[in-house]
């Protein structure tokens, strides 16, 4: 019998000690944990957060120029007027605050969108409605400016700022409306919605505040811009068919857009002329039939109205431009039914976003991501999205 062979083993090979600064590890591990914390922590928010949050910021900014107005009545103000100046100045100092506060962490939040996550806007600016909201921002700071307790209208500051927020509302001009001009009638009854109206009130708001600079001709050249455009937007969402609704049922509030064009547009040639005239007057009584023809509709908001949205912030700013229309009117007609008129839509207006900041107060949890997200919906936020988001878009302004 022969023996069997011993297994042979192989040795072990030899341990090498390493030895590495601690200080160099700590460091270096302690940098990228950070990075992933915060990217953990920015991405799921940024990749919410679309255009159409400014509508609070568009809110905020138009009720405080209302509040402005309000405050400083004229000398030969009628009774209600003065009686509505006696708010206190503190009042209008803590909602400018407030309204400055939001509107610049909502473009804090959209710059790091444009960022980190650079498709998801373009994915917006391609959107037939998403890209009406990119006016959104620039019409907030400019609202805004007009209302600023630090700047005149005369200084330096001013024109500086105001060219700053118009210029972007130039380049979408040319944008859309050269759409419109280039591609015919057949692509504007294709992508025109309700939302396409803030394209209009842009030029509206920027006009206005170049009137009150004093820079006449700018104003005009606003003006014409946008009441052109206004005019074949109007009258191409007026013959739409009911079939080819591109709006859905959860976007029914940006209807109220609706009043706040011509609304605007009767301040802006307020401004531009130096009285509320016969055309500036035309434009407020059709804001005001649009704003009873809404209302007296309710059922059709009713499926919007289920559950708490940043959408309902779009029925806000409309009313607050109506109440802005409604204080000039009633300056220039000084009766007493104008005065009555001017102080029911004033009252409606601050009804109405004192209501949506006590919801929006109240549902934060609706509106900002959720706590309890799995690690793999985190891990695939920290990657650049790959697919197309022009529906969910579409869906979530």
């Amino acid at each position: 019998m022969q023996e069997k062979p011993a297994k042979q083993t192989t040795p072990r090979p030899s341990q090498v000690e390493l030895t590495i600064d601690s200080t160099v590890i700590s460091h270096g591990d302690a940098d990228d944990n950070l990075m992933i914390v915060i990217k953990a922590m920015v991405y799921p928010i940024i990749a919410r957060f679309h255009a159409g949050y400014f509508r609070i910021s568009l809110s905020l900014c138009c009720q405080t120029l209302l509040w402005k107005t309000l405050g400083e009545p004229p000398e030969n103000a009628h009774a209600y007027r003065r009686m509505l100046g006696a708010m206190p100045s503190a009042a209008f100092l803590l909602l400018w605050s407030l309204s400055l506060f939001i509107l610049a962490s909502l473009s804090i939040l959209y710059i790091l969108r444009c960022a980190l996550l650079s498709d998801m806007v373009k994915n917006e600016y391609l959107n037939h409605i998403s890209v009406n909201y990119l006016f959104a921002p620039w019409i907030s700071w400019l609202l805004l400016l007009q209302t600023s307790p630090f700047f005149a209208p005369e200084t330096v500051y001013y024109l500086f700022l105001w060219w700053v927020f118009v210029l972007p509302i130039l380049i979408l001009d040319v944008k859309i409306y050269g759409q419109w001009f280039t591609k015919g009638k057949r692509f504007l009854s294709t992508v025109a919605n309700p939302a396409s109206q803030l394209s209009v009130i842009g030029n509206f708001v920027g006009a206005r505040a170049a009137a009150q600079m004093g820079w006449r001709e700018s104003a005009i050249i606003m003006f014409t811009l946008g009441i052109v455009h206004y005019l074949v937007l109007f009258v191409t969402l007026y013959q739409r068919l009911s079939g080819n609704s591109c709006m859905p049922a959860m976007l029914r509030p940006v209807m109220f857009l609706f009043i706040a064009a011509p609304s605007m547009a009767s301040l802006a040639w307020d401004s531009i002329s130096g009285r509320f005239d016969c055309s500036s007057k035309m434009l407020f009584y059709l804001s005001l039939f649009l704003f009873l023809s809404l209302v007296s509709r309710p059922s059709l908001f009713k499926k919007s109205m289920e559950k708490f949205n940043v959408v309902w912030w779009a029925y806000s700013y409309p009313l607050t431009v109506l109440a802005l229309a409604s204080t000039e009117y009633a300056q220039e007609m000084k009766s007493n039914v104008a005065h009555l008129l001017m102080l029911i839509l004033s009252g409606l207006s601050v009804s109405v976003s004192c209501v949506l900041m006590v919801y929006t107060a109240l549902n934060t949890s609706i509106l900002l991501p959720r706590e309890d997200e799995d690690d793999d919906l985190i891990f695939m936020t920290l990657t650049p999205p790959t697919t197309s988001c022009k529906n969910s878009n579409s869906l979530k302004l």
